[in-house]
């Protein structure tokens, strides 16, 4: 009899035991807590972290995430309002701000994530139509581009120069945000932020991109080589001309001194042969044997007048004592 009532009141304390671990839970301080029964919420969400208590083997916790949860999104191609299809990264930061509603419609985060993924997928594509390309790489309207004063001052100031926009990516982004926060709102959900993350051409237009770029940078370069081109020919004009310059120049100042050099001779002859009546006679004979050297050769034939002054010397030669010169 007391081994059976033993066993009954092992049998009683662990039926309590186990009632008070099915009535009894913990909410940590990062998560919600909704207590459900039969699939249905019961009462408000659990905000706060410690003890509670729920009705046992009836009710069931379903327990939600309280931080901050991210969104990935995967590339999309889209095309911009100026016909250019662009590939689109982005990603998002969210919470649960109405457990209750978020749990109704949604029960788990894989389901909010593929919520998120419908919704701004499709904002972020209806606000990339209605923009031009430029609206989206550019940052902001205040940011001015560089540009190069070099260029524009050679007329080439038009080449790369991006249009002037009016949005900017961080209002386009605002302006996703704020269209996906009111649909996100009926899941329970708040956007907290929403950034685009990359920003590229489809490989199907890279092509014709880089060729365009390569086809601008050609033409400076071209531009630049023509230049360069001209300067060259222009300096080496200048030193053709400085050279011819030079050149006539050394070649005035040779006749010049030769000039002066040849008066100066003629002035020292002078007055040397000029002294008396002979001396004058001798410096006659020189120059004329000089010019005897200069115009007879071994086959010169010279034709000369009697009364040539070439022909003095030759008529005055005592042909008798030339022939008798080489016998003495």
């Amino acid at each position: 009899m007391n081994a059976v009532i033993k066993s009954l009141m092992w049998l009683l304390v662990a039926a309590v035991l186990l009632v008070a671990y099915s009535s009894v839970f913990t909410v940590n301080e990062t998560e919600f807590a909704i207590v459900t029964q039969f699939g249905k919420p019961v009462g408000e969400p659990i905000r706060t972290p410690g003890l509670h208590w729920k009705t046992p083997f009836v009710q069931e916790v379903n327990r939600l995430d309280k931080r901050f949860l991210e969104w990935d999104g995967a590339p999309v191609a889209i095309p911009t309002k100026d016909k250019t299809y662009i590939r689109v990264a982005m990603f998002a930061r969210w919470r649960i701000l109405d457990p209750k509603t978020y749990f109704v419609r949604l029960r788990d985060e894989r389901s909010a994530q593929s919520r998120l993924e419908d919704i701004l997928g499709s904002e972020t594509r209806n606000a990339v139509a209605r923009h031009e390309l430029i609206e989206i790489v550019r940052t902001d309207r205040d940011r001015k581009p560089l540009t190069d004063e070099v260029l524009r001052k050679d007329g080439l100031g038009t080449i790369g120069v991006l249009p002037p926009i009016h949005y900017g990516r961080r209002q386009v982004e605002g302006d996703i945000q704020k269209a996906a926060a009111k649909k996100l709102a009926e899941f329970g959900i708040e956007l907290l932020d929403l950034r685009l993350k990359r920003v590229n051409y489809n490989p199907e237009v890279l092509d014709r991109i880089y060729q365009r770029m390569m086809s601008e940078r050609s033409q400076i370069a071209q531009r630049f080589r023509s230049e360069g081109e001209g300067e060259a020919a222009k300096i080496a004009g200048q030193k053709e001309r400085d050279l011819n310059e030079i050149q006539s120049e050394a070649y005035r100042k040779v006749q010049e001194l030769r000039g002066e050099a040849d008066a100066k001779a003629s002035e020292i002859y002078a007055k040397a042969y000029n002294q008396s009546p002979d001396a004058a006679e001798f410096y006659a004979f020189v120059k004329g044997m000089e010019t005897y050297q200069k115009i007879f050769g071994k086959d010169s034939v010279l034709l000369l007048s009697t009364e040539s002054s070439l022909f003095k010397f030759l008529k005055t030669a005592n042909p008798t004592s030339a022939a008798s010169s080489p016998s003495k």
